[in-house]
């Protein structure tokens, strides 16, 4: 009994993973239509159902977009080395991804659609997800879910098929690329209010593996762009209350890529007043004045400042005077209290080579003053 069982066993095994493997082949083999692109203040896709309005995601994958027909070839250990044995055995790696390419190809029905799997393929590709340990697999069928997970109508079969803890379970891995993959098949899926509903649970793990990540990296802008699209709405914006100023500061210290991904999250919760004091309340590096330069990405400051006009608007000053104790000198309230410090800083801008700029921030300053001393205006 104990070898009938294992033999049952490795053959499921085999079925599943030949089946998911056509499908696989299937999503990156064609070219990238599938991806779903958002310009910045565009309209994002929306389910039928018109959920998560104005939502804003990224690409599934960051490969170059020239490699077309590229497919996944993993090398073994060995083969990364710079040696001339390294380079045999990438050579023959690449030999047999590329026959066993064709194979697939040939059994392939040349009417069938190369971009969208079916339910069945689906379920698939998420059993090897569930089964698999090895990196290099995992990754191709996240690839795979994360291109139909673009697709509306997907993200409901992903998630009737359990695919939804399934990929969230990656995100224990400690592989960087797995990582990033699972992330990104999430953050398609987000796009979706049910989805958005049963990911919630996942929020402050997510938060913290995007904090914690190293600055800059593949898999801290993912995650960065999964809080974004889980912010869209107002309804778990509060979750990440205590993570405000750890988010201020990868805004002061990553690149420009990261900057921008950080100030899309923030737009959001600035958009809610009822985040108000709780970004007030955040502590704001130092450094956060500098970024008020001729030398900053124009866009940039203009989405800094309308983060600062969204919270002076919603922040009623006067009411709110005798609580001034419960902020503390380093936070953003104070920042922003400190009009004198504040105006030199921003006022050093406006000899800015760029119109908008100066014309936001005489905006800015003007709504500041009038908020923050109303009085003096009389």
């Amino acid at each position: 009994m104990g070898y009938a069982r294992k033999v049952g066993w490795v053959t499921a095994g085999l079925v599943i993973g030949a089946g998911a493997c056509y499908c696989i082949y299937r999503l990156t083999r064609g070219r990238k239509q599938n991806k779903e692109k958002m310009a910045e203040g565009g309209s994002g896709d929306m389910d039928d159902v018109g959920d998560c309005p104005g939502a804003r995601y990224n690409d599934w994958s960051d490969d170059d977009d020239n490699s077309e027909n590229k497919g996944i070839v993993w090398y073994p250990p060995w083969a990364r080395i710079g040696t001339e044995a390294g380079t045999r055995a990438r050579a023959r790696a690449r030999a047999r991804a590329t026959r066993a390419r064709r194979a697939v190809q040939k059994r392939a029905s040349p009417n069938s659609d190369d971009t969208i799997l079916s339910p069945q393929e689906l379920q698939k590709v998420l059993c090897l997800v569930e089964m698999s340990e090895k990196p290099y697999i995992l990754e191709a069928a996240l690839i795979a879910l994360g291109n139909n997970a673009a697709y509306a109508f997907n993200r409901d079969i992903i998630r009737d098929l359990g695919g939804l803890p399934i990929v969230a379970k990656i995100l224990n891995t400690r592989d960087p690329i797995v990582k990033e993959k699972a992330l990104i098949v999430l953050n398609n899926l987000s796009v979706n209010a049910e989805n958005q509903r049963r990911l919630k649970i996942y929020m402050n793990q997510v938060c913290d593996d995007t904090i914690t990540s190293r600055l800059n990296s593949s898999v801290q802008l993912a995650g960065l762009r999964l809080l974004t699209n889980m912010t869209v709405t107002n309804e778990y914006q509060h979750m990440l209350a205590n993570s405000i100023s750890d988010f201020f500061r990868l805004f002061s210290a990553g690149n420009e890529e990261t900057k921008f991904q950080v100030l899309k999250l923030l737009l959001n919760l600035a958009e809610n007043p009822a985040m108000t004091r709780e970004l007030l309340r955040a502590q704001v590096p130092s450094s956060l004045g500098s970024l008020f330069n001729k030398k900053e990405n124009k866009e940039v400051i203009l989405k800094l400042l309308v983060i600062f006009e969204n919270i002076n608007d919603n922040f009623k000053w006067e009411e709110n005077e005798p609580t001034q104790n419960q902020f503390s000198e380093v936070s953003l309230f104070f920042f922003l209290k400190e009009f004198q410090v504040c105006a030199d800083k921003i006022l050093g801008i406006e000899s800015h080579h760029d119109f908008l700029v100066k014309v936001k921030v005489g905006k800015f300053m003007a709504k500041l003053a009038e908020h923050m001393f109303p009085k003096s205006q009389e």
